[in-house]
């Protein structure tokens, strides 16, 4: 049996979810369902398969009436392709997998960074050279691996049809940074003009002169769901990404991510920034 993947857990999870909502035991949950206490474990873990009307049948059972919530749960469990991030399985981290999967699905995406540019923005020669100043240093095979994977990420921004509605706000200090030199710094501000005259791209900068703010310091990546229950935060951290999903983390970082926003210049102002930050490299 295959190991699930980050969406299949969090289906998983949603059910777990629904279950604890409903005040059942996972031994009572498969009395009322007609199934055994490990297939109700299998389900939630991931691990076992379950049809859409499945999902509707223990909605009903546990007395779930938010259709929204049901039809997209359903949805999941019904969309089983996996997709291109699959060939990395084997040369990356489980978790950047499962962000690709993540980001490939969300209905639109936020981020919010301040030493470096997304990496939904980055281009190649951006990104190669953060690769190649990680700390634990990584071999010319591995920083491929690494730069073909971010750059596949990014084709959400490029589709023909219905391409990701993105949001970015980066500290004017990731935009001053030469990382890989000012030539290289140079192409990396000319290529954030470029994304955001794409209207689906937000691109918006949080200023020196704004001081202290709420989050300052810490990168926040925010995908949201077809259903707001369904929403997830990313943490970039020191042992790699963490995937948040409890309503009371839903709910702060939403607040947190609006209060950033709330400091940042206007698109205009932004791209006005990123000329004069040119100017001066």
């Amino acid at each position: 049996m295959r190991n699930p993947t980050g969406r299949q857990l969090r289906f998983g999870t949603e059910l777990r979810k629904l279950r604890e909502r409903a005040g059942l035991s996972s031994t009572e949950a498969g009395q009322l369902l007609g199934i055994k206490q490990a297939q109700v474990s299998n389900m939630e873990a991931g691990r076992v398969g379950v049809s859409p009307e499945r999902v509707r049948t223990i909605a009903c059972r546990y007395d779930c009436s938010d259709k929204p919530l049901i039809e997209a749960l359903s949805y999941m469990t019904s969309e089983r392709t996996r997709g291109w991030w699959e060939q990395y399985r084997e040369l990356l981290s489980s978790s950047l997998v499962d962000l690709a999967e993540l980001e490939h699905h969300a209905l639109s995406l936020r981020d919010s960074t301040t030493a470096r540019i997304p990496g939904l923005l980055q281009t190649r020669e951006y990104a190669l050279e953060i690769f190649r100043q990680a700390v634990t240093e990584l071999s010319p095979p591995d920083i491929e691996h690494r730069l073909s994977f971010r750059i596949k990420r990014q084709a959400i921004l490029f589709r023909e049809e219905a391409p990701t509605p993105y949001e970015a706000i980066i500290h004017e200090a990731a935009l001053r940074m030469k990382v890989g030199g000012s030539a290289v710094a140079r192409a990396q501000l000319q290529h954030l003009l470029d994304m955001s005259d794409r209207d689906h791209i937000t691109l918006r900068v949080i200023t020196f002169d704004a001081g202290a703010y709420p989050g300052s310091g810490q990168s926040i990546h925010y995908a949201h769901g077809p259903v707001p229950q369904l929403d997830t935060v990313y943490l970039d951290q020191a042992h790699g990404l963490a995937f948040l999903d409890a309503e009371a983390q839903l709910h702060k970082y939403r607040t947190l991510f609006d209060r950033v926003a709330a400091v940042a210049l206007a698109p205009k102002k932004t791209r006005d920034l990123i000329h004069n930050v040119m100017r001066e490299l």
